[in-house]
């Protein structure tokens, strides 16, 4: 986004500002929908679930039929460990109900109804901020400081040279040797604590912007298909087009979907899209009052509409790719404060020499008129929206190169 700091109006009709967003609350049947919300959980409307299929099947995953839907991202991923932890003790179980003494136990927080399970996750990785997902996190002390944590198992993510093209060997050697580490951590935590699933970035976005190959993402699903584990995507900041794809799995041609895949953000509710045999079988097991948000449902099946009319994905890859080409020459330009431009399409980042001069550059940007945001130990991410142009581009990048003259 690039904002007039003299008369603080974006240079594009962004977000909300959106004209055919605006539009979606001027039809009076779509305006109760924001007064009236009903409590998901217990007594949906009775078009809910022909609303939300219409609107998320446009977009789903491939080979993911089914949904649940979820406010937010932390919520969304905590409720896929719940999914996988009763996939998984429904295995073990086969046909058999829950014992009485499963029943009993889980109510005093004592296995066997308590299941002592884990879910493997990366360092630098970052899932959300309940209770769950913050055993899984593993960017910034402060937001996991005081609370008591799962000792799950955690793997080192990929960590690339770049230009990729000049590094292949180091990046392909980096590729293996995390493999191998996840597949060791899942056999050394059967015992103890088995791993019941992995869960992954497609990049890691507050962790630093890290990218994996194609070949990482294909041998983590094997592992997972190798020692009958869920495959869990976390599409909360990649997912809604961004990238290029609309999920940014897309890019790395798996053999068949991911098991789950959640998201939130840009698709404005939370939730997450899974195969059938991670449905409960009872009610109320993947449960809470709201379960989403009619409201946001009617601005997404808008946001997609226009997405599809204006041909933002085409528009991402080709601004992207400019965008991307005109960062790598500013790094060149400025090699002793930049390094690592990276990413795909519209998500996308570069490191600077130490956090410092990343926290001068932010600010100095701010000061005339550029929004960036920061991740990782020095990085700097851009984000901008599926509207932005190359004349845009331009804009942005003479701002940034007159900002790092200065320094």
């Amino acid at each position: 986004m690039i904002l007039d700091i003299f008369t603080q109006k974006s240079t594009l009709p962004l977000g909300y500002n959106h004209p055919k967003l605006l539009k979606v609350f001027q039809n009076e049947q779509n305006l109760k929908a924001l007064i009236n919300r009903p409590a998901l959980g217990i007594t949906p409307g009775k078009d809910w679930p022909d609303r939300l299929s219409s609107v998320l099947q446009s977009v789903a995953p491939k080979g993911l039929s089914k949904i649940t839907s979820m406010m937010c991202s932390s919520c969304s991923n905590e409720n896929a460990y719940k999914a996988i932890f009763i996939w998984y003790q429904n295995k073990l179980r086969g046909d058999s109900c829950p014992s009485e003494e499963e029943k009993k136990s889980a109510m005093q927080n004592k296995p066997p109804g308590s299941a002592n399970l884990s879910i493997l996750s990366f360092k630098g990785g970052s899932h959300g901020n309940t209770l769950g997902t913050l055993s899984t996190s593993h960017t910034n002390y402060i937001r996991k400081l005081d609370y008591p944590a799962f000792e799950w198992p955690v793997a080192r993510f990929p960590k690339y040279k770049y230009p990729l093209d000049k590094n292949q060997a180091f990046n392909k050697k980096e590729d293996k040797d995390r493999l191998r580490e996840v597949k060791e951590l899942v056999g050394s935590s059967a015992c103890k604590c088995p791993v019941a699933g992995i869960i992954v970035e497609p990049i890691q976005c507050e962790g630093g912007d890290n990218e994996a190959s194609e070949e990482f993402f294909k041998g983590l699903q094997t592992i997972c298909k190798e020692k009958e584990i869920a495959f869990l995507v976390d599409e909360v900041q990649t997912g809604g087009g961004i990238t290029g794809k609309f999920w940014c799995h897309e890019h790395f041609n798996l053999e068949g979907p991911p098991d789950l895949v959640t998201f939130s953000k840009k698709l404005q509710m939370g939730g997450f899209f899974h195969k059938d045999e991670f449905v409960a079988k009872e009610p109320y097991r993947i449960f809470n009052t709201w379960m989403g948000d009619p409201s946001k449902l009617l601005l997404l099946e808008e946001i997609i509409h226009v997405i599809e009319e204006e041909k933002l994905l085409e528009n991402v890859n080709q601004t992207g790719a400019y965008f991307k080409e005109g960062l790598m020459s500013i790094e060149k330009e400025f090699k002793d404060l930049l390094h690592s431009t990276r990413g795909r399409g519209f998500f996308l980042a570069i490191t600077c020499a130490n956090a410092a001069t990343r926290d001068k550059i932010v600010v100095t940007l701010k000061r005339v008129g550029i929004q960036v945001g920061i991740s990782g130990e020095s990085s700097i991410r851009f984000r901008p929206a599926l509207i932005f142009k190359k004349e845009h581009v331009d804009v942005f990048l003479d701002r940034f190169r007159k900002v790092l003259k200065c320094l």
